[in-house]
C-alpha cells in the first residue's frame, strides 16, 4: 500500500509542479510586480493601520495571517525542509526559494479573490476560499472543481503530519529508555507503538480545546502562539549559525550550485534527468511548507474583517516569504552547517533535532469534521512519516488545480480591483 501511495504522489505532482511554477510566473508578470512594490504597505496593513472592527469577517488580518502560518511555520518547514535535504541535498532549498518567490504572487491573487467572492456557510457565517470563489464567481458549470477542492481539503488540511513529527520529536528527545520507545500493543490486528499512541491522544486533547472553539479561538491562539514560536525558534537556530558563521557563505553557495548539478539527490529522475527530479522534489516540499497555490491561505484570509480585497492579498503574500525564504532557510543552514545531513540517517524532524543536538548537546466543516480532524492526530502519531507526506502531497496536488484555474480565469478582475485600490491609496 505504501508503494502504491508513493507512486500516485510522484505521478500526480509532476504536472502540478508545472502548474504552480508557471502559474506563479503568470501571476507575477500579470501584476507587474505590484505586490512587491507595496511590500511596506502590506506590513502596515498587518500592523492594523487600516483595521476597522466593523468590517465583515471574523478575525483581523494579523490573526488571519497567523492562522495561515500556524499550519506552515512549525512542522511544515522544520520537518519539511529536513525531508527535502534528506532526499535532494542542499540544492532542494534553492528550488524551494524559487517556488516561494512566485508563490507570493499566487497568494496575492488567490487571497484577493477570497475576499472579493466570499460566501456563507450552512450556518450563515461569512467564509472565504477557493470553493466559494468558484461558486460565487464562476457559476454552476465550475461546481465540480469546488467539490474537488472541498473533498481534497478535508484530507490535505488534516493535522496528521504535524502530529507525526511532533510525536517523533518528543520520542526522540524526551524519552531516553529504549524499552519504553519499543513498547507496543495490538489494536484491531495492528501493532501500535505505545508511546506514540499516548502522545497522540494527549496532543488531540489539547488541540481539541482550540479547534472546537471555531475560527475565532483558532485566530486568537495563533495570534499569540505563532510569533512566540517563531522568536524562540529563531533564537535557537541563530545560536547554531553563530557557532558556524564562517561556514555559512560556502553553504549558501552550495545551495545554489547543487541546485543545477544535483550531486546529492537520492530520489528518482524526472523531466528527463536527476536535476528534474530535484526540481520536482523542491517544489513538492515548498508547496507542502508554504502552501502557496494550494488554497489554504485564501481560506484563512477569507475570514478577515475587511472590505478591501487587495489588502488581504498583500498580507497573504507575506506568508511564503516568512515561511520559506526565512524560516526554511534558517532550518536548512542549521542542518547543513552542523553536517548532520551527511553524518546521520535521520529524516524529517529527527534530522533537525540531530542538528540541534550536535550544536548544543544536552538541549533538546462541521462539528463532526472537527472530531474527525482531532482523531486523525492519533493516526498521524502512529503512522509512518513517508505515507503521511505522500497522502498530503496527493491532496495538495488536487487542491492546487481548482485554486490555480480559478485564479487564472479571474486574474483580470483582481487587476481591475488592484488598479482601483492603488489609485485610491495615492489620492
Amino acid at each position: 500500500m505504501s508503494e502504491y501511495i508513493a507512486l500516485i504522489a510522484n505521478e500526480i505532482y509532476t504536472p502540478v509542479a508545472f502548474l504552480l511554477i508557471l502559474g506563479g510566473l503568470f501571476f507575477l508578470f500579470k501584476s507587474r510586480f505590484v505586490q512587491y512594490k507595496y511590500f511596506k504597505h502590506a506590513i502596515n496593513i498587518l500592523r492594523g493601520k487600516y483595521a476597522n472592527p466593523n468590517d465583515p469577517g471574523q478575525i483581523n488580518p494579523y490573526q488571519a495571517l497567523s492562522t495561515a502560518l500556524a499550519s506552515t511555520v512549525g512542522m511544515g518547514n522544520i520537518a519539511g525542509v529536513a525531508a527535502a535535504i534528506s532526499i535532494g541535498g542542499p540544492g532542494a532549498l534553492f528550488w524551494m526559494w524559487i517556488t516561494a518567490l512566485v508563490g507570493m504572487s499566487t497568494n496575492f491573487f488567490t487571497s484577493t479573490l477570497s475576499i472579493m467572492y466570499r460566501g456563507k456557510d450552512s450556518e450563515g457565517v461569512i467564509q472565504g476560499g477557493p470553493m466559494y470563489v468558484i461558486r460565487e464567481a464562476l457559476g454552476k458549470k465550475w461546481q465540480p472543481l469546488a467539490i474537488l477542492f472541498s473533498v481534497c481539503c478535508q484530507v490535505g488540511c488534516l493535522p496528521i503530519f504535524q502530529a507525526n513529527q511532533l510525536t517523533q520529536a518528543i520520542v526522540d528527545i524526551g524519552i531516553q529508555s529504549e524499552s519504553i520507545k519499543a513498547a507496543t500493543f495490538n489494536l484491531l490486528g495492528f501493532t501500535i507503538r505505545t508511546p506514540h499512541f499516548i502522545i497522540g491522544c494527549t496532543i488531540m486533547f489539547f488541540a481539541g480545546i482550540v479547534i472546537l472553539g471555531g475560527i475565532q479561538r483558532i485566530g486568537n491562539w495563533a495570534g499569540k502562539m505563532v510569533p512566540l514560536m517563531i522568536v524562540i525558534y529563531f533564537l535557537a537556530v541563530f545560536s547554531i549559525l553563530i557557532m558556524h558563521i564562517s561556514d555559512i557563505p560556502s553553504y549558501l553557495w552550495l545551495i545554489v550550485s547543487d541546485a543545477f548539478t544535483a550531486d546529492n539527490y537520492h530520489g528518482k529522475p524526472a523531466l528527463g534527468g536527476i536535476v528534474g527530479g530535484l526540481i520536482i522534489a523542491g517544489i513538492r516540499r515548498a508547496s507542502f511548507s508554504n502552501e502557496a497555490g494550494i488554497g489554504t491561505a485564501p481560506m484563512a484570509l477569507g475570514a478577515s474583517k475587511s472590505t478591501e480585497p487587495i489588502r488581504e492579498g498583500l498580507v497573504s503574500m507575506l506568508s511564503p516569504a516568512i515561511d520559506t525564504l526565512l524560516v526554511c532557510t534558517l532550518t536548512a543552514l542549521a542542518i547543513l552547517a552542523t553536517g548532520v545531513w551527511q553524518t546521520t540517517d535521520g529524516s524529517g524532524v529527527t534530522l533537525t533535532a540531530n542538528a540541534f543536538n550536535t550544536a548544543m548537546p544536552g538541549v533538546k466543516a462541521s462539528k463532526w469534521y472537527n472530531y474527525f480532524y482531532l482523531l486523525t492526530i492519533v493516526l498521524g502519531a502512529i503512522a509512518s512519516m513517508q505515507d503521511i507526506m505522500n497522502i498530503i502531497d496527493i491532496a495538495y496536488a488536487l487542491m492546487a488545480i481548482p485554486t490555480m484555474l480559478s485564479g487564472f480565469v479571474l486574474a483580470p478582475k483582481v487587476m481591475a480591483e488592484a488598479r482601483r485600490y492603488f489609485a485610491t491609496l495615492k489620492e
